[in-house]
């Protein structure tokens, strides 16, 4: 099923209600109103944690970036005056937990703040007083923030909060006239997408989030982000033609943007080794464990830094290998990976944990499988 036939093409659908957080507001000060009454739901936890995915709820959002990725109106004038200093104070809080999460998982305590932070500070910055320049910044700062809420939620496994999130962060981009900033939020949308059952309305979004992303070096890297999660929707939906040509065209875009001067902090993750570990998982989903364990030894992420994404980086190794009948390396790599990960509070984490699971079961009576799946996650 294509975005199209679920809905994401349709030309408008009726404003949610309040604090609903599912909407894509036409106007800035819509927007801005909308974000701050969701935050304020949110954070006093009036939605349902466990509530499932919905691939509609990104309809409208996908359909209204696509037509129009910016607004140019910066200025706000309500409040009290709020300067560069106050955006940057957000932009630093982003860049935290970011790596907090990067380290211990989106259901640490580290990264519960981030919704509080959002209503308690960044909506009265936004209903402030402040100029063109300030404006820009601010709205970037903010849908920074917001995207970690919603990626940080994704990771605890709290979908449909984790779409609000989203969808705040992307109108967010928009008022920024940050193009490449929208793309990369619209990718993380479409990466949710994909993880949770999605891969062809992934493909449509990633696709969409390449082509208007703008130019410039920054979008350079945005791009090829956006092809690599594309490869891996492809390598989802078993065509192997389509994934090893998006992931070509997304190392050579990664070879081109990675380091650039004015590359922003946020895209700082998008390097030779984020294309690998990808590319890992993109031959095991084909199934060519070969394949997936040469690109593993081409280079490692740094475990201090990417302690997450190493761990389960391991987990997907132990696939590979045990795609491959080869049960003394598949345990040796999840055993690894099960202590990487023991600091790390992450759904998507256990969900390679349950996947090494699956692939091991075919030779659960041999003794070092037997103890292996005794720690390993149960589905």
């Amino acid at each position: 099923m294509t975005v199209a036939e679920t809905g994401l093409a349709a030309a408008s659908e009726p404003t949610p209600p309040s604090g609903d957080g599912l909407g894509f507001a036409r106007t800035k000060t819509a927007a801005l109103t909308e974000a701050a009454d969701y935050w304020s739901h949110v954070n006093r936890r009036d939605f349902i944690a466990g509530a499932p995915f919905a691939i509609g709820a990104f309809s409208t959002p996908f359909l209204r970036w696509l037509t129009r990725p910016a607004d140019l109106d910066h200025a706000c004038g309500e409040g009290p005056r709020v300067g560069v200093a106050e955006a940057r104070e957000l932009r630093r809080a982003a860049e935290e937990v970011r790596h907090w999460d990067s380290r211990y998982g989106g259901g640490s305590w580290r990264t519960a703040s981030v919704p509080a932070r959002l209503f308690t500070r960044a909506a009265t910055l936004l209903h402030g007083t402040y100029p063109e320049r300030v404006g820009s910044e601010l709205f970037a700062a903010t849908s920074q923030l917001a995207r970690l809420a919603g990626w940080t939620a994704f990771d605890a496994g709290m979908d449909q909060i984790a779409q609000r999130h989203f969808i705040q962060a992307l109108r967010l981009a928009r008022a920024a006239d940050d193009r490449p900033l929208g793309g990369y939020v619209l990718t993380t949308m479409a990466m949710q997408a994909l993880l949770r059952g999605h891969p062809h309305e992934a493909v449509d979004m990633t696709q969409g989030a390449y082509e208007r992303v703008g130019g410039g070096p920054v979008a350079v890297s945005v791009r090829g982000f956006a092809k690599l999660i594309e490869a891996r929707a492809h390598a989802r939906l078993g065509d192997a033609a389509a994934a090893c040509r998006c992931l070509a065209t997304a190392e050579d875009l990664c070879a081109k943007g990675h380091g650039a001067p004015d590359t922003p902090e946020w895209m700082d993750f998008f390097g030779h080794g984020r294309i690998v570990t990808d590319a890992v998982e993109i031959f095991r989903d084909l199934g060519r464990p070969q394949v997936a364990l040469r690109w593993d030894r081409m280079t490692a992420l740094p475990a201090n830094r990417f302690t997450r994404c190493h761990g389960m980086r391991l987990a997907i190794v132990g696939t590979a290998h045990a795609q491959r009948g080869e049960l003394d390396e598949a345990v040796h790599a999840g055993r690894h990976s099960l202590a990487v990960l023991r600091s790390v509070d992450s759904e998507r984490a256990k969900e390679h944990l349950r996947a090494l699971r699956v692939h091991l079961a075919p030779w659960r009576s041999a003794p070092q499988v037997r103890g292996l799946l005794a720690e390993l996650p149960a589905a």
